[in-house]
């Protein structure tokens, strides 16, 4: 599921060139490797090794669309496949939850995947549900959705490990105010802050209360995680 690079990517390197990529499934997860850019001599000795690549935004836009979804963190390429069912069915439920408040308090505009968030060069994320300043979405540009008043990621088995560590600890540094790791299996959300250094676990009810609403947001999990 990861690249993970410490140098500078070629220019010769084209992220949309197979030849140059090789993808592997294994246990539901998808290893993208870069195959040999450079060639590095060591004395009378020539060693082909693969070039360190670090991934950036802009490369990851220039992938094809082809079902899945790719973002950057510190340089580091995230490859997540089709969701499951049950994936969609809990981001679909906490959507309209989110959207649903925000008809009475309008201090944001309410987005889903796919997206194109970037703090920077090497970061370019799709939270599966986030909400925007009213400010920011009103320019209609990607580039300018930078304030995100809250994230949500729902876990699957391809990126609980991205989810928990390598884009949490991003969105935290990011400064965004409230991070939802929704946990189907356990029917649980682990709620991060940007100054936390474990989460909250919450069995029984999302909280959220944004700078300027009347009310707070509240969602009984009984409902988000009740059968179809």
């Amino acid at each position: 599921m990861i690249v993970r690079g410490s140098g500078a990517a070629s220019q010769s390197f084209d992220p949309t060139d197979s030849k140059t990529m090789t993808t592997i499934w294994r246990q539901g997860v998808i290893l993208v490797h870069a195959v040999p850019l450079l060639t590095v001599r060591r004395g009378a000795d020539t060693m082909g090794m693969a070039a360190p690549i670090y991934w950036t935004a802009e490369m990851v836009r220039q992938l094809p669309d082809d079902g899945n979804r790719y973002e950057v963190v510190y340089g580091e390429l995230l490859v997540t496949p089709a969701p499951r069912l049950n994936h969609q069915l809990l981001v679909s439920r906490l959507a309209v939850a989110v959207a649903k408040y925000l008809e009475h308090e309008p201090v944001g505009v309410m987005l889903t995947s796919p997206a194109d968030i970037s703090w920077g060069q090497d970061v370019l994320v799709q939270p599966d549900v986030f909400v925007v300043p009213l400010d920011e979405a009103r320019t209609g540009d990607w580039s300018k959705l930078r304030s995100l008043l809250v994230a949500a990621e729902v876990l699957s088995p391809s990126t609980a490990r991205a989810d928990r560590f390598t884009k949490r600890r991003r969105y935290q540094e990011a400064g965004v105010p409230l991070y939802w790791i929704v946990d189907g299996e356990e029917q649980r959300v682990e709620v991060w802050t940007p100054g936390a250094e474990l989460p909250m676990i919450e069995a029984e009810r999302l909280v959220w209360r944004p700078a300027g609403a009347g009310q707070p947001f509240t969602l009984e999990l009984a409902e988000l995680f009740r059968p179809v």
